[in-house]
C-alpha cells in the first residue's frame, strides 16, 4: 500500500526511513529532515516512510505527512523487517542513488552529503556512516559501545570485513548496485545491513566509510540481546557459505578501476616474468629441433592464452564471463604484435650475424619481448579495462521534473 506525494521535482537521492510503531517520533522526524533537504542539501531527495506493519498510528501519520509535504511519500508493509522495507522500497525506487537512515535521526545530517557525493561521481558504489572511524564523534553509553566493537571485531576476525561499522543506520547504495545486490541478501531484519555490505566487498565493489557525528537515542526499543543472538546466526551462515560474488552486469565492469596505474603495472610485469620464463623454456624445447621463427611462434602462442587469463583477473581484477571473448580478442591482439616484433628481431639478428650462437638468440628474444610487452599492456589496458572506466561515470544530475 503505497500513498502518493504531493509533485516534486524528480529525485536523485531517495532517503528511506523505516519505522515500526514511531507514532511519537515520526512526524517531527519526517518534518525536520524534510526541512533540512529543502534548505541545506543541494539535490533534489524524497523521503519515503516505509511501514513495518506499525499496530499503532504510525501509518496513519506517513498517510498524512505523504500527503501534506512535498517529496514524501509513505509505503505500508504487511510483514515486519527492516531488511524487507528496505528491499521493498530500494527496489521499487527511480533515483540513481537510494539511502535509508533511522526515524531517531540520531546520525548528525550534516553527513549526508559526503555520504552520497562519492555515489553520484563514480568513486564509490556504496557509502556507510561509520561511528568508528577516525573523525566521528560518538555519544553512547559503555554497554552499546562495548557490544559494537565486539560485533565489529566479530566480522573483521571471522569474514574478513575491510569497514569498521555494519549497523549504523546511515547508508546509501548507487540504484543499479542495489537492483543487482538485493536480490542475493537473505536476511529481512537486522543483519540485512552486514549481510549486503559483506556481498558488497565479496562482489568487489568499493564502500565508502564516512565519519558521523552520532548520539544514542535514550528510548531506543531495539532487543540487543534476540539481535546480537540473530546477527552471530547471521555471521555463522555467511562464514559457512563463503563464496564469490558475481554481478554479470556490474562487478566485472568496476572491479578493473581498483586498481591504480602503479599496482597495475606491478601487476603485469609480475605476470610478465613468470610468461617470459614460460617462454623461454619452451622456445629452448622446441628450438633443439625446430627453426627460431618456428619455435618462437609456438612458444608465444602457448603462453599469450595463460598470460590474458591472468592480467585480465590479477592485473585489470576482471572476473567472470562478462566479455570473455572480447578480452582474448585483444590478448590474441596482443599476440599478434609480439609475434610480428620478435619475428622481425630474429631475422635482422640472422642477416646481420652468421650462425648467432643460441644465448644471442634468447638475447635478442627477451630484448624484443620487453618492447612486446610494453606494447602488450597498452593494448590490454585500453581494451579489457575500458568498462572498468565506463562503470565510473558519475550519474547524470540533469534530472527533468516529474
Amino acid at each position: 500500500m503505497t500513498a502518493e506525494p504531493r509533485p516534486s521535482p524528480q529525485p536523485i537521492v531517495d532517503i528511506v526511513v523505516p519505522v515500526y510503531n514511531e507514532e511519537h517520533d515520526l512526524e517531527p522526524s519526517v518534518r525536520r529532515l524534510r526541512t533540512y533537504l529543502d534548505e541545506r542539501f543541494p539535490y533534489p531527495a524524497r523521503i519515503t516512510i516505509a511501514d513495518n506493519a506499525s499496530a499503532d498510528s504510525t501509518w496513519v501519520i506517513a498517510q498524512r505527512l505523504a500527503t501534506s509535504l512535498p517529496g514524501v511519500r509513505a509505503v505500508h508493509l504487511n510483514q515486519k523487517g527492516r531488511g524487507r522495507a528496505l528491499r521493498t522500497t530500494w527496489l521499487a525506487s527511480d533515483a540513481p542513488v537510494v539511502a535509508y537512515m533511522d526515524v531517531d535521526l540520531s546520525t548528525g545530517l550534516d553527513a549526508l552529503l559526503p555520504l552520497v557525493a562519492g555515489l553520484l561521481s563514480g568513486h564509490s558504489e556504496m557509502a556507510i556512516g561509520s561511528r568508528l572511524a577516525p573523525g566521528a564523534r560518538v555519544t553512547r553509553g559503555p554497554k552499546r559501545e562495548l557490544i559494537s566493537r565486539c560485533y565489529n571485531l566479530i566480522l573483521r576476525t571471522a569474514l574478513g570485513a575491510g569497514f569498521r561499522d555494519a549497523q549504523c543506520g546511515f547508508k546509501a547504495v548507487r540504484g543499479d548496485v542495489a537492483r543487482e545486490l538485493l536480490p542475493l541478501v537473505e536476511d529481512q531484519a537486522w543483519f540485512f545491513d552486514t549481510e549486503l555490505l559483506i556481498l558488497a566487498q565479496r562482489a568487489g565493489l568499493r564502500i565508502l566509510e564516512v565519519p558521523v557525528d552520532w548520539v544514542d537515542a535514550p528510548d531506543s526499543r531495539v532487543d540487543v540481546r534476540s539481535t546480537a543472538l540473530a546477527d552471530l546466526r547471521g555471521v555463522w551462515r555467511l562464514l559457512r557459505h563463503r563464496r564469490e560474488v558475481l554481478l554479470p552486469g556490474l562487478a566485472a565492469r568496476v572491479a578493473s578501476k581498483r586498481l591504480g596505474l602503479g599496482s597495475q603495472v606491478g601487476r603485469f610485469a609480475a605476470i610478465g616474468l613468470v610468461s617470459t620464463a614460460a617462454y623461454l623454456g619452451l622456445y629452448s624445447l622446441v628450438r633443439s629441433f625446430e627453426p627460431a621463427a618456428l619455435s618462437n611462434a609456438v612458444a608465444l602462442i602457448a603462453t599469450t592464452v595463460g598470460n590474458t587469463a591472468a592480467n585480465r583477473r590479477l592485473t585489470f581484477g576482471v572476473r567472470g564471463r562478462t566479455d570473455l571473448v572480447r578480452d582474448h580478442l585483444a590478448g590474441l591482439a596482443s599476440l599478434a604484435a609480439a609475434l610480428t616484433i620478435t619475428t622481425l628481431s630474429i631475422g635482422i639478428l640472422d642477416t646481420t650475424v652468421h650462425h648467432p650462437s643460441r644465448a644471442a638468440e634468447l638475447l635478442v628474444l627477451v630484448a624484443a619481448n620487453a618492447l612486446a610487452t610494453v606494447c602488450r599492456f597498452g593494448l590490454l589496458r585500453a581494451l579489457i579495462a575500458r568498462n572498468g572506466r565506463r562503470a565510473a561515470t558519475p550519474i547524470n544530475l540533469e534530472r527533468t521534473p516529474s
